[in-house]
């Protein structure tokens, strides 16, 4: 029995992080309280209980004071008592003996065992608050346990983490044993219990992959200035790089398309544009609006609008599919964007100059007529 606690401390302690002297402590205080709990102890202070470390002998100490009339039995022993043991003891002495835990009964065992869990889930809590709060904003490869309802409860090593549904993607599978990497978002307690909550949809899930993914990102050389992500459908990533002789775009894309191509597979085919941030504004938008080629962008500051002009046949294409590549680009530069084509554009300035000459007409028939 000794020897298979020693064993089951340790292997707590390698495989869920906890200090086996944690352990340790936490069963010497269990001997204790089981022993205030079987015998009715006023209390604990005369007791102590010690575990070696080594053989996993579990010991447990009871001091007694020499006293002439006995209050409580399990604090004092009368002076006839203690002379009967030796006849050196004399009032105010105190002597220390040994008692055996397996004397306690059922019931002391049953308080160690409550008492033992109750300092393991403590540990638990501590180890896995602190550890995760740490790592929020950072990757976590896990491997999918369960569907529970509408979340999904992940292996992340050494603690088990919540995939709430709005955190889910759709191209996901979330099968059993199925391994994935998560953006890790918050700790939070429930009922007491520490929990981490991960997600699969947040567009910094992208911008890490290309972090872990592309050396250049790691290193510095090239910047991601914005993410803008519909997950599960596409996203978009505008890269700057502060290396003249490095193509942001190239390294993200890497050799033969690799780079990206190992990102999107992670993402179960999600598709990415890798976009180059320019400072020029018009530019930027430009590019955001890629695979559609731009013709002319006029900048509105004041309401943040840029007007986008592009060529007829690609005026579904900078659009997009319901919408989303006009919408991705715009949350990506931060610019409300409204797009139109050559022959919109030139109906819309045609319509303006005609209201413009009709206006400056009237107004000239007017002046004449009150002259």
């Amino acid at each position: 029995m000794n020897a298979e606690l020693i064993e089951a401390i340790r292997l707590l302690e390698k495989e869920r992080g906890i200090d086996a002297e944690i352990l340790f402590e936490a069963i010497e205080e269990a001997l204790v309280s089981a022993y205030k709990r079987e015998f009715e102890a006023k209390t604990t202070d005369n007791i102590r209980a010690e575990v070696d470390r080594e053989s996993g002998e579990m010991r447990v100490f009871l001091t007694k004071t020499v006293v002439e009339i006995v209050d409580d039995p399990n604090a004092e022993m009368s002076l006839e008592e203690a002379r009967a043991l030796s006849e050196d003891f004399d009032l105010g002495d105190m002597m220390e003996y040994q008692l055996s835990p397996q004397d306690f009964g059922r019931l002391a065992a049953q308080t160690a065992k409550n008492v033992i869990n109750q300092k393991l889930s403590s540990a638990e809590r501590e180890r896995i608050q602190n550890e995760f709060s740490s790592r929020v904003g950072e990757l976590a490869a896990g491997v999918v346990q369960r569907k529970d309802r509408r979340e999904v409860i992940v292996d992340i090593g050494r603690a088990e983490a919540v995939l709430p549904y709005n955190e889910q993607v759709r191209l996901d599978g979330y099968n059993f044993n199925q391994r994935m990497r998560f953006y890790i978002l918050k700790v939070d307690e429930k009922k007491g219990r520490p929990i981490v909550y991960i997600s699969r949809s947040h567009p910094n899930l992208v911008r890490k992959l290309f972090e872990q993914e592309v050396p250049e990102i790691a290193s510095g050389i090239v910047e991601i200035v914005s993410v803008a992500r519909e997950a599960g459908s596409r996203s978009k990533i505008a890269v700057a790089s502060r290396d003249a002789n490095v193509d942001s775009v190239g390294a993200c894309v890497g050799q033969r398309g690799l780079r990206v191509q190992a990102i999107m597979d992670e993402l179960m085919g999600e598709k990415i544009d890798i976009i180059e941030w320019d400072p020029d504004t018009t530019v930027f938008i430009s590019n955001a609006l890629s695979p559609a080629k731009v013709v002319k962008v006029d900048i509105l500051p004041e309401e943040k609008v840029a007007r986008v002009v592009v060529p007829d046949h690609q005026l579904s294409l900078a659009i997009g599919r319901e919408g989303q590549n006009a919408r991705l680009a715009a949350r990506l530069t931060g610019w409300k964007i409204d797009i139109k084509s050559e022959s919109q554009y030139r109906e819309a300035v045609e319509k303006e100059f005609m209201s413009r000459f009709t206006q400056a007409v009237e107004e000239s028939m007017t002046q004449e007529e009150n002259n």
